[in-house]
């Protein structure tokens, strides 16, 4: 494509200011000319042939251009009568240079904005730039529209016309109609008026469609009182704002493109998710806060980077009212379309506006993200997740998983919450579950080769960070082995329980005879645990049964105090009561001594607590201990009896889900 700029006139109406030089040249602001404005904004666009009409101050304006030394390729005609004919005669003159090509036409005293711009050279057919908002003009051009296509164009049309520009992008074919009728036109002396007479005589042979810009500015300058309504529209312009909101970890040519757009609307702002929001929402962020926000304050035309806390833009929103907010267009419906609707609202309450942009779908994004996918699968960055899942959210959800299936939806399972996306954080790999998918009861019977190959059938096909169920950690000399298998396996957490001997279920209570360990043996397994370990990121808990052993909060407070001063990296505080208020009890004591160290609980009894008030009195992770298996039985006996009893499969087929749909929760690779 070319760009064809019209500036052979002598812009008389100017008076003064085009006394020395073409009216191309007149400053429009401190900086910029409307012919330095047009060539910079052609350039931004990727055009690089440009063919400039001469006529009045012919060399002056030549050396101008060269002077500006921005990388394009000028081709300068001359009108040698440009006294005495209209541009009309002009295009005539160019027309050895302009004739194979598509066209960018426009009038050497048009100021218009970017977006115009990027607007038109994005539509597939050939477009002229109108205004369904702008009144009539008096004198200046109109356009008539029927049936979507441009009819007629001059200023003599008042109905069924729209405002209309000389700015035009043209496609080869109906360009070079119109060429051609313009030439019949010169050739027949008829030099002295709009080419767009021309048009007018053939535009049936032509497909241009009008380009609505509305608002934007596009408008050319004939008096000085229009230099000065473009002026101020150029103050008003520079004074917007522009709100973005990234989560990505990872920048592609995708983003890049929208930044790009983005600038071009006015002075840009990027909102960068803070961690926590960006874990609710997509997935554990490879890359800190910090980092992402750095990665964004490099880019050219990126004036300010700030931090947005939630999923919702609100907040900043209501600080900085930009005058756009730009978002690709993968939220109108969705996950997402909350938050939407919400800024849409925002925008309105002050009159901002929302621009959306074509979100790019491309295999080369789906494949960055599925090695960043895999990224988190490794031993060194699953383990460290849990430690900076609780710095960043305060509090975490773990569900139990006993096989690489179970794993995958624990993975997978999202519910849409509030514009956001609701999942668990991590996966509990319980020593009651393991031995019950085996068949076997919960006395520490599974061995740890075994729990550990159930270990890595999650770790195949998942990424988020394991908890695991030590029981009782066993002898001291076999814990320290654990912990260094746990840690290469890339687990985060082992919680082990201060009883000792024989171990049996919790859930029995004093049922059955059960031994709590000594605190100063169980205190020595943790120090054990703690030299054992060769990373930072790995986590020791200990689990306090002094509550479902009936021996008093003092002496659930003074095993925690003496735990933590053991190394224990969190307290696990269990009871097997329905009513909470002992849980709560513990935790708001322990909080008065310890404000730091993790909290955790396993409310399979006390389950009508929410996991907003465990936060709320100071919890930190939730653990959802045997559901899944739980959910399982059931479904699997009634499945059984069905067919029994039918003796047949439909009637089961009902309460089953289909193995296609089986299959897609289980990655290709």
């Amino acid at each position: 494509m070319k760009a064809l700029i019209l500036n052979s006139g002598m812009g008389k109406r100017m008076g003064v200011l085009t006394a020395e030089y073409p009216k191309c040249m007149t400053e429009i602001s401190s900086t910029e000319t409307i012919l330095s404005r047009q060539l910079k904004l052609i350039f931004a666009a990727g055009i690089k042939e440009v063919v400039i009409t001469t006529g009045y101050y012919n060399s002056v304006l030549i050396e101008y251009c060269k002077s500006l030394n921005i990388p394009l390729h000028f081709t300068f005609v001359n009108n040698p009568l440009y006294a005495d004919t209209n541009y009309i005669y002009s295009i005539y003159c160019a027309r050895d240079v302009i004739c194979d090509d598509d066209i960018l036409l426009m009038h050497g005293d048009i100021v218009f904005e970017a977006t115009v711009l990027d607007g038109m050279l994005a539509q597939k057919s050939s477009c002229m730039k109108v205004s369904t908002t702008k009144p009539l003009p008096e004198k200046d051009f109109k356009a008539i529209v029927l049936n979507g296509r441009i009819k007629k164009i001059g200023v003599e049309y008042f109905t069924d016309a729209v405002e209309a520009q000389a700015l035009y992008k043209l496609n080869k074919g109906d360009w070079q109609a119109w060429l051609k009728e313009i030439c019949r036109y010169c050739e027949n002396n008829e030099r002295n008026c709009y080419a767009e007479k021309a048009f007018n005589v053939i535009s049936e042979k032509c497909s241009l469609i009008p380009f609505d810009a509305q608002d934007s500015l596009c408008t050319e300058i004939d008096t000085p009182e229009d230099l000065a309504v473009v002026k101020n529209e150029l103050e008003r312009i520079e004074k917007r704002t522009v709100y973005m909101c990234f989560s990505t970890d990872i920048l592609h040519s995708g983003h890049i493109s929208i930044i790009r757009k983005a600038e071009k609307l006015g002075k840009l702002v990027i909102g960068v998710l803070s961690d926590e929001a960006v874990s609710s929402y997509k997935r554990f962020p490879l890359i800190p806060f910090e980092e992402r926000k750095s990665m964004f304050e490099n880019i050219r035309g990126v004036r300010k980077v700030v931090e947005q806390r939630t999923l919702s833009y609100k907040e900043n929103l209501e600080q900085l009212k930009p005058t756009y907010v730009v978002h690709g267009d993968d939220w109108i419906n969705g996950i997402q379309k909350p938050i939407r609707d919400e800024v849409c609202s925002i925008l309105a309450s002050y009159g901002g506006k929302l621009v959306e942009y074509p979100y790019s779908v491309d295999s080369k994004y789906a494949e960055l993200d599925k090695r960043a996918r895999s990224e988190l699968a490794t031993p060194d960055l699953r383990r460290a997740r849990l430690k900076k899942a609780l710095a960043m959210k305060g509090l975490i959800t773990a569900m139990e998983a006993h096989s690489g299936l179970t794993g995958l939806i624990v993975e997978n399972t999202i519910v849409e919450e509030c514009g956001g996306a609701h999942q668990f954080d991590a996966m509990w790999v319980s020593s009651l579950c393991d031995s019950t998918t085996k068949g076997k009861p919960d006395i520490e019977l599974v061995d740890m080769t075994s729990r550990f190959r159930t270990i890595d059938d999650i770790c195949e096909v998942t990424t988020k960070p394991i908890i695991f169920d030590g029981d009782t950690g066993g002898l001291v000399e076999h814990f320290v082995y654990t912990v260094r298998s746990l840690e290469r396996m890339g687990v985060s957490m082992v919680i082990i329980e201060d009883k000792t001997g024989l171990k049996k279920n919790s859930l029995f209570g004093t049922e059955v005879s059960q031994r709590q360990d000594s605190i100063e043996n169980f205190s020595e397994k943790i120090r054990a645990g703690k030299r054992a370990q060769r990373t930072k990121d790995f986590m020791i808990c200990a689990r306090i049964e002094s509550l479902i052993l009936e021996q008093g909060m003092q002496d659930a407070l003074r095993r925690a105090v003496a735990f933590t001063d053991a190394g224990a990296d969190a307290i696990m505080i269990h009871s097997r009561k329905k009513d909470p208020s002992e849980i709560f009890e513990f935790v708001e004591k322990f909080r008065e001594q310890n404000k730091s160290t993790p909290l955790v609980v396993v409310p399979t009894s006390f389950n009508t607590v929410t996991e907003e008030e465990f936060k709320e009195r100071g919890v930190n992770i939730v653990i959802y201990a045997n559901q899944l298996t739980r959910a399982s039985v059931p479904a699997m006996q009634k499945a059984a009896k069905l067919i029994l009893a039918k003796h047949r499969a439909k009637e089961c087929d009902e309460i089953c889900m289909p193995f296609n749909e089986i299959i897609r929760l289980i990655p290709e690779e």
